[in-house]
């Protein structure tokens, strides 16, 4: 049934991968405070390696990252977001991958930005996407992680933008995603929320973002 859910989540982004990209694509020029917090998590991973922009969408965060001086590649699951990103971020690579799975090596990646890519996860995989986060990190390496603030319920968004695709969208205690963060080895440095911009912008939800690393001085099983 998860596998079921996680077909269809890849098949609604492809779907709506043109429309998504169009609607969200220039998103950060509304958001002065998604720009403040990327400008740190950029800061933290300079000179150091590649940071991944990780859920990358049609490639948004990795574009700004990318503009700020930064190393940077995306990953998603769905190929149709993919491909929107490789056409929209010439000069950066994207490819397909699990955040469940990754077929990334060990301790490859300085820094990943994660925005928003845990909230199609069923809550029993927000671990494994975590412990995967965990093990492409690079010692000493960095996490931004975002998502809706709620009490760890998810809704469903019924024919989004009039394309006939319904989605899940699990909202998270902030304290829920930090103890799973914590569990998989990682330092949480500072959370961060936020209430949403205004109707015009975003949807109507609190935000929450997690400033994390991985220690030095562990190794990942």
């Amino acid at each position: 049934m998860i596998e079921q859910k996680i077909n269809d989540v890849q098949s609604s982004y492809d779907r709506l991968a043109d429309e998504y990209a169009r609607r969200i694509y220039d998103e950060l020029q509304h958001k002065p405070m998604d720009r403040q917090l990327l400008n740190r998590f950029a800061e933290s991973v300079r000179d150091v390696g590649v940071a991944c922009d990780l859920g990358c969408g049609p490639g948004h965060i990795a574009r700004y990252l990318h503009d700020y001086g930064i190393q940077v590649c995306g990953v998603d699951l769905s190929l149709g977001m993919i491909e929107q990103a490789r056409q929209l971020n010439p000069g950066i690579e994207f490819s397909q991958d699990d955040m469940r799975a990754l077929t990334i090596a060990d301790n490859t990646w300085a820094g990943i930005a994660a925005f928003y890519s845990i909230v199609n996860l069923p809550p029993g995989d927000v671990v494994q996407a975590l412990r995967e986060m965990a093990r492409v990190l690079r010692p000493g390496g960095r996490v931004l992680l975002s998502f809706h603030i709620g009490e760890d319920t998810s809704h469903v968004e019924e024919d989004l933008w009039g394309y006939g695709v319904s989605l899940a969208i699990t909202f998270f205690r902030p304290t829920t995603i930090a103890g799973y963060m914590r569990s998989t080895g990682f330092e949480i440095e500072e959370i961060v929320e936020r209430d949403p911009y205004a109707p015009d912008v975003e949807y109507q939800s609190r935000r929450a973002y997690i400033f994390a690393r991985k220690p030095a001085d562990t190794k990942t099983s």
